[in-house]
């Protein structure tokens, strides 16, 4: 899960691109970058750290020109190496720069393609560095002018090569900014325009709420494998570029990752999480009509939407119990269980009033490794309460993910293999109720019926790509669990070279 974003525009764009990296934070906290085109250069910027610690003044003054892209990352592969962060760049074709949110679940395939017949060679351990270098090695097969047919066949080729979730925006020297989607749409990607001094900007996203900070207004989500070109005029082309598109996308986007005020493939986030509550209340009130829940609620902010409807729909007062520090960063997308764990109790206060003597039900979206809401119903209990029952308002997480989202060790997933009641036990809940997968994709329909399917691997295992099988996940549970975490954290830094603060040719 990254957050990327791609400016033409007629005025500087690297403030622009600052606002709409800063409310795309949500999607990553390792590392955000910058790269701006200004008269046949690229500059650029990127380093480890959150957006507001990553570019200052003097940053921001060298950052010149009209064209740019930005990117926030989260690392699904453990590296924090600063050689990981983006955006990339390679000077053949034309000069080209790219930054990539998704996986490629073929990037050590197309890695030994890119050396081996492409003659490229792949400098870190990111596949965005592999996407890179295949669009580019299709790129280059264009010739020395590029019409915008000439870009949709190399992006159809890169369709064809790939394989995975990806969302993607590049810059091509001379020639404009690129996007592209892959042929499931499983990772989000929107655009939209605002008009100033009778022409036409145009933005680039992975959220929509990007898109409002600068005043933008939305157009549509790119289809699945569709391309968008916006040449050196502003002008904007399309096309599709898939053989076979189908709108899959990513179902755990409402659950958690997008923000509640963005509209992703037509549905508001924070319709579908309302929802979400109301499906989670019917199948309370169906399993136990008669309950004895006192209060609600939310673990905060994901879950907050969902818990208000649920309350509702229950009929039980719905509360503040637990005072955030908003200083402390996603623990869901933090490298590594000792930081996670360690982070909990930093993150979250408990109001004691709220649970003194009561039979408390604890809303959150989704439970992963169990880890958080373990400790979160300990200190409910602490604080006083009576029962303390817990609610998800998504399925249980049984499978890893292997389109972006850092859940890839079967054995790190509390849900995996075991049933919802050994889950309440685990955490240590008097009761557990989940969120039925019917009833989550329901709620998302009711928002945007059509929204045809979903990929939903990580609840059902069901990989829409076609291309996972038992081989692929052991491969991966040895690269991405915690231990290979902790210690990428060292290795990595080895890794590459990269420019922080540079100007490319």
């Amino acid at each position: 899960m990254c957050g990327i974003v791609g400016l033409m525009a007629n005025q500087a764009v690297n403030q622009a691109l600052y606002d709409a990296l800063t409310v795309l934070q949500h999607r990553g906290q390792d590392a955000a970058g910058m790269m701006t085109w200004h008269d046949g250069r690229f500059l650029l910027r990127k380093s480890n750290g959150l957006v507001r610690d990553v570019f200052h003044s003097r940053h921001m003054t060298r950052l010149k020109g009209n064209l740019g892209i930005g990117h926030i990352r989260y690392p699904t592969a453990g590296s924090s190496s600063e050689a990981e962060s983006q955006p990339f760049y390679v000077n053949s074709p034309y000069g080209l720069t790219l930054a990539h949110n998704g996986n490629l679940t073929n990037s050590e395939q197309l890695k030994q393609e890119l050396y081996s017949t492409d003659l490229r060679h792949i400098n870190t351990s990111s596949d965005s560095e592999v996407l890179l270098n295949v669009f580019a090695h299709e790129l280059g097969k264009q010739g020395h002018t590029l019409e915008p047919e000439d870009i949709f066949d190399a992006v159809r080729r890169v369709h064809r090569r790939c394989q995975g979730g990806y969302a993607a925006v590049a810059i091509i020297n001379g020639f404009g900014l690129v996007a592209f989607r892959d042929p499931h749409g499983i990772r989000p990607v929107v655009f939209g325009t605002r008009e100033t001094e009778g022409s036409q900007d145009v933005m680039i996203a992975s959220e929509s709420v990007a898109l409002d900070v600068g005043g933008f207004e939305l157009a549509r989500d790119l289809a699945p494998g569709e391309a968008i070109f916006v040449d050196m005029q502003g002008q904007i082309h399309t096309q599709s570029c898939a053989d076979r598109p189908v709108l899959s996308p990513c179902i755990f986007e409402h659950v958690y990752l997008a923000r509640p005020d963005s509209i992703l493939d037509g549905a508001y986030v924070y319709g579908t999480r309302m929802q979400m509550g109301r499906k989670l209340g019917d199948r309370i009130l169906k399993e136990w009509p008669e309950h004895d829940i006192d209060v609600v609620i939310p673990i905060p902010d994901t879950s907050r939407t969902s818990a208000l409807e649920l309350a509702q729909h229950l009929g039980v007062t719905f509360r503040e119990g637990f005072m955030k520090n908003r200083y402390i960063g996603r623990t869901f997308i933090m490298p590594g269980q000792t930081q996670r764990k360690k982070s909990v109790r930093q993150k979250l206060n408990a109001i004691d009033i709220e649970f003194a003597g009561k039979n408390v039900l604890l809303v959150d979206d989704s439970i992963v490794r169990g880890t958080t809401c373990k400790q979160i119903i300990q200190m409910a209990r602490e604080a006083g309460a009576n029962k303390v029952y817990f609610a998800s308002a998504a399925p249980p997480v049984r499978y890893p993910n292997v389109y972006g989202i850092d859940m890839p060790v079967a054995s790190e997933l509390i849900a995996h293999g075991r049933s919802e009641a050994e889950v309440g036990e685990l955490i240590g809940a008097d009761r557990i109720f989940y969120q039925d997968i019917d009833d989550l994709k329901a709620a998302c329909r009711e928002v945007n019926p059509q929204i045809e399917q979903f990929d939903c691997s990580v609840f059902d295992g069901q990989y829409i790509t076609g291309d996972i099988d038992d081989s692929y996940l052991a491969v991966l549970e040895a690269a991405r669990n915690d231990a290979a975490k902790d210690l990428s954290a060292g290795d990595h830094a080895l890794v590459g070279m990269h420019n922080q603060d540079d100007e490319l040719d």
